[in-house]
């Protein structure tokens, strides 16, 4: 059984939605109604996912974002508490909606409109006021759903205070060189990782190629690349070392990288190797992928042993 000496602190900065799945046989046309088979409401957003991936492994873990003052953001802010989640710094405003992502999903493929809502209300003063809670943490965590300047703004903070930090570049937005060498982790998908790239990757030895070659430009930073079924591979100034996937059925894998995430900021944050992180990372992954929901699916430790 994997053992914790403390509890690690995180502050996770970044948004929180609520996903409006609907289900049914077809896409509609142009103009055209038609009849839907189900509809979930599901809380969402990569910032609240990865907070309470975090939470369920036994972190103690502080949100800063924003929900509206809606019927949706009294919803998401219980629904995090109920993970154990601290909330003290999620912003209620009055006046906003809060986000929303309504995915349109057939078997054969999905549609998704997401509207940032409160989460585009985050600014860098708004992240500023509670730096004494990033301060505090072990490690920071950020993702791209919430303006770019508070973002930037939180990881400063935390570079300035010794803190470490984890950016996932999700979704894959322009970065400076700057902006990403303030990450001591930058964890990309395979798809993002691309685009960051500029060209194309087509082999796993191109992926590696571009790995080694990230590495040298970044030198202090470490990067891991997720790549679903395959696994993950992290590139270091020893090399890039792949942890593959176990095989489990697929049921929902929304969630994927968010726990992955989690898992990763979590052992970092307890002062484990990644040769210890890496795999347990993985493995969160893999269970969460076989739950209906993101946060449902995200893992204990004892789901994990």
């Amino acid at each position: 059984m994997t053992i914790v000496a403390k509890q690690p602190k995180i502050s996770v900065a970044g948004s929180l939605n609520m996903d409006l799945v609907l289900k049914m046989q077809r896409m509609p046309k142009v103009g055209e109604t038609v009849q839907g088979d189900e509809i979930h409401y599901i809380s969402g957003g990569k910032g609240a996912n990865q907070a309470v991936g975090c939470a369920r492994l036994g972190a103690e873990v502080k949100m800063i974002g924003a929900v509206g003052g809606d019927a949706f953001g009294s919803e998401i802010m219980e629904r995090m508490r109920n993970f154990g989640v601290h909330t003290e710094a999620i912003s209620k405003l009055e006046g906003a909606s809060t986000g929303t992502a309504t995915i349109m999903h057939t078997s054969e493929d999905n549609c998704i409109v997401i509207v940032p809502g409160a989460n585009g209300h985050n600014t860098a003063e708004s992240i500023a006021a509670h730096a004494e809670l990033i301060r505090q943490s072990d490690v920071l965590i950020v993702q791209l759903e919430i303006p770019m300047p508070a973002v930037e703004r939180a990881l400063r903070i935390a570079r300035e205070a010794g803190v470490r930090t984890i950016l996932n570049p999700a979704p894959a937005l322009p970065l400076t060189k700057e902006q990403i060498a303030m990450a001591d982790y930058f964890t990309p998908n395979e798809t993002e990782f691309e685009l960051y790239c500029g060209t194309a990757i087509t082999s796993e030895e191109q992926l590696f190629e571009r790995m080694t070659a990230w590495q040298q430009q970044y030198p202090d930073q470490t990067l891991i690349v997720t790549r679903g079924k395959h696994g993950i591979s992290c590139a270091t100034a020893d090399g890039i070392v792949t942890v593959p996937a176990p095989l489990v059925k697929v049921v929902d894998t929304t969630g994927a990288g968010d726990s992955f995430n989690a898992a990763l900021c979590f052992g970092i944050a307890s002062g484990w190797s990644l040769d210890q992180t890496l795999p347990l990372a993985v493995k969160a992954a893999s269970y969460s992928v076989t739950v209906f929901g993101a946060q449902d699916g995200m893992p204990t430790l004892q789901n994990l042993n």
